[in-house]
């Protein structure tokens, strides 16, 4: 309510006279009361033809509110020990559950009761604090008025966060949390029962659309949508209610998070029990989770399994039934008869009906939640009085009478209120923070059967937001618990994608990408890597070790490699048995037997050297099998290289005036030695600086581990295979030079075919091996190995052993020396 006044005196000539108390009493200290004692009768929308008709307030509603006041003042009157000597009245008006009684009520309990024809407002406020309202938009116009006169205002049901705010809100207070904390605590509630796809509605006013609000954020932040946010009032037309059920009815969630006063639920309930609206989970706010006059069979149907946070319910000692039996109304109304002898149809009360024999929400006192909080706020506003007046202060004894003041500045009974800190005979604490507030806790109420078949509220849990980390603590589990998502939860090895215009709880699953894994049991928004040296399984749920690759023994192209090197070795070693056989033929003198010893021997070697490069690669693997191929072969091109200088020399020592050389044995040895001695210097110096190491390569094929042999130093490697190509290009220029040399046995020209097999295999070993993945590098190399010494192996030895084995009329001096040629000819 916008309105502006100068002083106190302005506003009461501006908004008239208040109403009178409904009820009252006279007292040192008067304590204010704003309750919804009827209720608002509902009326059909204003037209703008009509004249709106007046406001009808009926029908009890929370006349106990109001006993609970009485009770707590008498009490308070009886006590020896909180302000002795001094009487407490009270004033107690009621609000109808709307803006405008509240707005008279404030008034009234502000201004006195008299009715003059000159001014209506006095100097001081006829009461000292007020308790209530019931409703958050009632409660905000009667703190604003109080407020302008620094009047403190304690309510007992205003939950609207918006009420914390003390620029706005100076002196109020509450004992009830706000709702801050229980729109907070209801998103995590929706979020420990897995519903992620949500439907909401709430009261059109502060207290719903604040609370539906901070709900809505909260639960985004929870990764819970809310499908649609519908809104109801005291004042929404029959289309409108009936627009909203129709949208419920026709969402695809499960769950509704109502977000309603006991007004807004009446008004929605009539309408979803004509359209027969069931099968939703109904999750609550504390306004209506235990309003008793709701679980009734009428509403079982729609509102059982209703699950929700409540204030927490306590005891008043000595609380039992009403003692002010001046409302004949509630009478009345309680007992279904009238007074009136002459109403037709209605028995007439006779005064001998007792209260303890009827069960009903007005006279039920075993579980009190909202009213335990007006007996707090009632002794919040008596401690802060035993603290202002000093009383005891000046005497030992405890029934010291208090300092009564003439007159109580509102501004100090709001700074006495904000400091009180007392404890009820129950033992719960009572005090306020800086905005007002108590401390936030609830309880989870849930509703359930009893063996009878009513409806009963069963606390299953429990919030308490004053703990470092706000937990939520769930005893039980829904025996029917709804699935309300939007779409089925992703299983392990997949993550949600976003679908296009869709909320973010809308998505489509998608298998995670090679190297990641989802293995949570609920939705994974995105996949994680696997650590370093891990890959996901097939079903991506699941990170496991990578596999280590190298070329074994075990796999095929292992075994094959394997058995060519040893069949290679072992022929080579039939060869050299084969010639040591035909040592002293002209065939293997003429051949070098020294030189062509030394070959084989070489060979079987650099047959056996391939069998380093396969296995599980180790330190010692590594070094090894680049050291042996590098002196291996070394040794074998230059025992062909000497091999070929010998016959040039041998041949063109036939020649006139030449002669072969005496110690041409030694220089061979020498040839030998020097050329293998090389390789070796070659080969210490490589492992000296950056010898070969096993290395885990991770970059080439991310999904295994590569175990190679890193080259160390990748220079040493290649100086080592162009020393063994040098060799074989100056073995190959000479056998070339030497290939028409006149013999039927010319060495020379099967030297040349040997070199020019090996040159081809190892120059197309460069490209291969530097292309070539993982394993198949090694395989590469092994092939290449394997190819050069087969190719040196029969382009050589071959011919020879088809003359020693099948033509043995050929291995003779003359034959191949040419002579039998000649006598031909």
């Amino acid at each position: 309510m916008g309105v502006i006044a100068e002083d106190e005196t302005a506003l009461c000539e501006l908004l008239g006279s208040p109403v009178l108390p409904l009820l009252s009493k006279k007292g040192d200290i008067t304590i204010g009361g704003a309750f919804s004692v009827y209720t608002q009768t509902p009326k059909s929308s204003p037209s703008l033809t009509e004249t709106p008709e007046p406001l009808i307030c009926s029908s009890f509603r929370e006349f106990q509110f109001a006993q609970t006041m009485m009770f707590a003042i008498e009490e308070i009157n009886n006590s020896s020990s909180l302000l002795p000597n001094v009487s407490v009245g009270y004033k107690i008006f009621d609000s109808c559950g709307s803006t405008l009684p509240s707005t008279r009520a404030a008034m009234g309990l502000i201004n006195g009761q008299e009715r003059t024809f000159g001014k209506t407002c006095t100097g001081q406020s006829t009461v000292h604090a007020i308790v209530g309202a019931s409703k958050s938009s009632s409660t905000i116009v009667l703190s604003q008025i109080a407020g302008i006169f620094q009047i403190p205002v304690i309510s007992h049901f205003s939950t609207c966060a918006c009420l914390s705010n003390r620029k706005v809100h100076p002196s109020f207070f509450r004992t009830i949390p706000s709702d801050y904390y229980q729109s907070r605590a209801l998103a995590q509630l929706v979020k420990y029962f897995g519903w992620t796809w949500v439907g909401a509605v709430r009261s059109d006013n502060d207290y719903g659309n604040n609370g539906m609000a901070t709900f809505i954020e909260a639960a985004t932040k929870e990764g819970i949508c809310v499908e649609y946010s519908e809104a109801i009032s005291g004042s929404s037309s029959y289309e409108q209610v009936e627009r909203v059920v129709r949208v419920i009815k026709t969402g695809t969630a499960k769950v509704l998070v109502a977000f309603l006063d006991s007004d807004g639920m009446d008004i929605l309930l009539e309408e979803a029990l004509r359209q027969n609206l069931t099968g939703l989970q109904w999750v609550g706010s504390e306004s209506w989770i235990t309003a008793h006059h709701l679980a009734t069979m009428k509403y079982s149907g729609i509102l059982y399994g209703s699950i929700g946070f409540a204030i927490k319910k306590a005891k008043v000692a000595g609380f039992q039934d009403p003692q002010n039996h001046i409302l004949k109304e509630f009478w009345e109304e309680t007992f279904g008869c009238s007074f009136q002898s002459s109403l037709q149809g209605t028995k007439q009360c006779s005064g001998s009906e007792r209260l303890r024999d009827i069960k009903n929400p007005f006279t039920d006192v075993s579980e009190l939640r909202i009213s335990n909080n007006v007996y707090k706020a009632v002794y919040a506003v008596a401690h802060a009085m035993h603290s202002m007046l000093k009383c005891g202060e000046n005497s030992e004894t405890v029934n010291a009478s208090c300092t009564l003041k003439s007159i109580l500045q509102p501004k100090e009974v709001v700074k006495h209120i904000q400091d009180v800190n007392f404890s009820l005979k129950s033992g719960e604490k009572v005090y306020f923070d800086e905005r007002g507030d108590p401390a936030a806790t609830y309880q989870l109420v849930n509703w359930q059967r009893n063996p009878a078949g009513d409806i009963v509220f069963v606390v299953v849990g429990s919030y308490d937001a004053s703990l470092q980390k706000k937990m939520l603590k769930c005893f039980f589990l829904l025996s029917q618990r709804p699935v309300s998502v939007c779409s089925e939860s992703c299983p392990p090895g997949f993550r949600q994608a976003m679908i296009k215009g869709k909320p973010i709880c809308c998505f489509s699953c998608i298998t995670c990408a090679a190297g990641e894994i989802s293995n949570s049991t609920t939705d994974s928004a995105k996949c994680s890597p696997c650590p370093l040296g891990y890959w996901s399984n097939e079903d991506h749920n699941k990170c496991v070790p990578k596999v280590i690759e190298f070329l074994s023994y075990e796999e095929t192209m292992g075994t094959l490699l394997t058995a060519f090197s040893l069949f290679g070795a072992g022929l080579t070693l039939v060869l050299l048995f084969v010639f040591f056989w035909f040592r002293h033929t002209p065939l293997v003198k003429a051949s070098n037997s020294e030189l062509s010893f030394l070959l084989l021997f070489s060979l079987t070697l650099c047959f056996l050297c391939s069998l380093t490069f396969i296995g599980r690669p180790t330190d010692w693997s590594c070094m090894l099998r680049h050291v042996a191929f590098g002196i291996a072969f070394a040794l074998c091109i230059s025992c062909i290289l000497t091999k070929t200088i010998t016959v040039v020399i041998a041949f063109k020592a036939r020649t006139p005036g030449n002669r072969v050389p005496q110690c041409l044995a030694s220089h061979q040895r020498m040839g030998v030695v020097g050329g293998t001695f090389l390789q070796v210097l070659v080969c210490v110096a490589w492992l000296a600086q950056a010898p070969p190491f096993p290395h885990k390569n991770t970059i080439y094929a991310l999904e295994r581990i590569i175990l190679e042999c890193n080259l160390g130093s990748s220079i040493g490697f290649w100086v080592v295979l162009g020393y063994i190509g040098l060799l074989a290009v100056l073995c190959l220029i000479l056998a070339f030079l030497a290939r028409k040399l006149p013999d039927n046995f010319n060495e020379a020209k099967f030297i040349t075919f040997s070199m020019l097999i090996f040159s081809a295999v190892w120059v197309t070993f460069i490209p291969a091996y530097v292309s070539s993945p993982g394993k198949f590098t090694v395989a590469v190399e092994i092939f290449a190995i394997l190819a050069s010494s087969f190719g040196l192996l029969f382009c050589i030895f071959a011919p020879k052993c088809y003359i020693l084995l099948l033509k043995p009329e050929r291995n003779t001096k003359s034959h191949i020396m040419g002579r039998d040629l000649q006598k031909n000819n």
